[in-house]
């Protein structure tokens, strides 16, 4: 006889518990959790920055949004404890630091997004030394700069990033500027005290699940350039079936998009009864939409899409959507090690 769904929910959109899964490599974190049987939040707002002037009369009311509870996990053991308060206590010399575009430092240090920056150096905005900055140049840590007259304490990478999984609703977008007054993510996280918080990839405003956001941008371009290849992984929920033939062609052949060739790297069956199908899909890329692209290219319709992988990093089991986990830093120390960076006071080793 066979064993019915685990939860209501399952037995409603027709998903087995006795769905056998494919196997596969461990992740780094927790294994990956079923995307089903989770609750919303609704609240307020928080968090500002350098007013770049009233807004757009057009602009709608911003939503109101809770901020998001952070996961809480046991201690590890005291070694490994030791080690964390050891990396975390670790910095790099300034001085061996190279000279870095001005946008990208006073976007780092939580000013304003790069985009905003280069803006307002245009328009004369930022001052460097005391003298009008100019788009393009470069600043070191010793370089004194202001903004809108406003001395700015640059930030550099001079220490162990931070990393935060967030386990993005279905409503959310990953965005800090909109002109719809939509809830963003960065609505719900804390604020980065020492710099700005940069989300690793996006997932559109009808996609849910794993989203990484951290305060390094040479992370952020290790995990989300597309030079890299790093795995992406969803769980896809579909109105319909795949045929054996469909699921070849994906795998092997790719379809023609409007924007390209678009292949998966893996496709599973992952069980579902009457009209829904549940799969799991592997991409390398981020393309707009892409997976949701990829199935009605097949004469599918998605009706639920989870990520629940990015590169070495599954979203935790324990985590809700609407909470946030931030890794410690022995974590963080496998991240970096992953995405071959230094860490904190090393040194690239000369290759002989």
């Amino acid at each position: 006889m066979s064993k019915q769904p685990s939860s209501k929910r399952q037995w409603r959109d027709g998903v087995s518990s006795t769905a056998k899964k494919p196997s596969k490599p461990a992740k780094s974190f927790a294994n990956k959790k079923h995307p089903d049987n989770e609750r919303k939040t609704s609240g307020k707002p928080y968090g500002q920055k350098i007013s770049d002037g009233p807004k757009a009369q057009n602009t709608a009311p911003k939503q109101r949004a809770a901020k998001a509870k952070k996961l809480v996990v046991r201690n590890p053991n005291q070694k490994i404890m030791e080690h964390a308060r050891d990396l975390k206590e670790r910095r790099s010399d300034l001085s061996r630091f190279e000279p870095e575009r001005l946008q990208k430092v006073l976007a780092a240090s939580g000013v304003g997004s790069r985009r905003e920056m280069e803006e307002w150096i245009s328009n004369g905005w930022v001052t460097v030394n005391g003298r009008v900055a100019q788009l393009g140049e470069k600043v070191t840590p010793d370089d004194h700069v202001t903004v809108k007259g406003s001395i700015i304490k640059l930030k550099w990478a001079d220490r162990l990033p931070r990393i935060i999984l967030y386990y993005k609703q279905e409503g959310e977008i990953v965005s800090r500027d909109d002109p719809q007054g939509r809830v963003s993510i960065f609505d719900r996280l804390p604020q980065a005290a020492s710099s700005r918080w940069v989300a690793i990839g996006r997932l559109d405003i009808n996609t849910s699940g794993l989203l990484i956001l951290t305060t390094s941008g040479e992370l952020v371009q290790r995990f989300a350039h597309p030079s890299f290849e790093v795995e992406r992984e969803y769980a896809v929920r579909v109105l319909g079936e795949l045929t054996t033939e469909q699921m070849r062609v994906l795998t092997e052949e790719g379809v023609m998009l409007e924007d390209g060739l678009a292949k998966v790297e893996r496709i599973y069956e992952q069980g579902g009864e009457g009209a829904n199908k549940w799969y799991n899909v592997v991409i390398k890329e981020g393309r707009n939409r892409e997976v949701r692209r990829i199935f009605e290219s097949q004469g599918l319709t998605v009706s639920r899409l989870v990520r629940v992988g990015f590169g070495p990093i599954g979203l935790p089991n324990r985590l809700k959507r609407g909470q946030f986990y931030e890794l410690n830093p022995a974590e963080v120390a496998n991240i970096i090690k992953w995405a071959d960076m230094l860490l904190p006071g090393e040194r690239r080793r000369k290759k002989s």
